[in-house]
């Protein structure tokens, strides 16, 4: 099979070396508006040939749309109005916007809306690695709009990378990546300008950030140009669950000034429940 990647950064490339370690894909092109970004995949191995546009879509079997949220909205049109047989997926972290984008598309059938929950903090081709969806959730959005041949080749494609298949309808998907990922991504990015902000003697912090500060504010380090167009395709529900958040927070400060600690131990024995969820 041969696939194409169009945006190799952190997610497309790892899927490209993926596919290719597996057997899955038999040749990989890439495309990428960012010149030195294709020129790095290609010296890399994540993939085989860097190509135009026309030419990614026309030659592949199968194309994956990993660019940033707000520019899958604006490319898939675009692809679609290319394909004739060929499936088209993409990988972003909302998907109300983008399948609104499709909606009525003559080749809608051949698009199949994802998201696989993996990632690191870091971007770029440099950041592809291997193994990184190994064990991780994959969502499967809107699966009655796509043709069932295409949602059989994706699942197959995201079964060889080992990955566990949920299936979504994208309103419900974009909610709760709000409530789960995208809130942590916003108190990580919040940490991080606090601690800036109070903390002006750098060596302090590097002295001082143990396992817990470190591991807080890790996704704090994430590309700009992924999370802003996320957030903006996902505001509302982020605003829904960012009020929750500050409402929280506002609990623990009211509690600090009354120096309430019994209500403040309660609180965290309830916040302690997350355990049962995640390990």
């Amino acid at each position: 099979m041969i696939i194409t990647v169009i945006g190799i950064g952190l997610i497309g490339g790892s899927l490209a070396l993926s596919l290719k370690q597996n057997g899955f894909a038999d040749k990989v092109l890439g495309v990428d508006q960012n010149e030195s970004h294709g020129e790095k995949a290609k010296e890399l191995g994540i993939v085989d040939e860097i190509v135009s546009f026309e030419s990614g879509i026309k030659e592949a079997d199968l194309i994956v749309l990993a660019a940033p949220v707000n520019a899958i909205v604006k490319i898939l049109p675009k692809v679609l109005d290319l394909v004739d047989h060929q499936i088209v997926i993409d990988v972003g972290s909302t998907k109300e916007g983008i399948t609104l984008a499709v909606k009525g598309h003559q080749h809608r059938g051949r698009f199949v809306a994802t998201h696989p929950m993996a990632g690191t903090e870091y971007s770029g081709p440099e950041a592809a690695i291997p193994d990184l969806f190994t064990g991780k959730c994959t969502v499967i959005v809107d699966r009655e709009d796509s043709d069932p041949d295409a949602v059989k080749t994706v699942e197959e494609m995201y079964q060889s990378l080992q990955m566990n298949i949920v299936y979504h309808h994208s309103h419900e998907h974009d909610i709760h990546t709000a409530y789960v990922s995208h809130i942590s991504h916003i108190s990580s990015f919040a940490l991080a300008l606090t601690v800036l902000e109070k903390e002006k003697n750098e060596k302090r912090i590097f002295e001082l950030a143990g396992g817990g500060f470190s591991s807080t504010v890790r996704l704090a380090k994430s590309n700009p140009e992924t999370w802003v167009p996320i957030f903006e395709q996902n505001r509302d529900y982020v605003l829904d669950v960012l009020d929750e958040h500050i409402n929280t927070i506002s609990k623990f400060r009211t509690l600090l000034i009354k120096k309430d600690f019994e209500s403040f131990y309660k609180l965290i024995q309830q916040a302690n429940q997350i355990r049962r969820i995640v390990n």
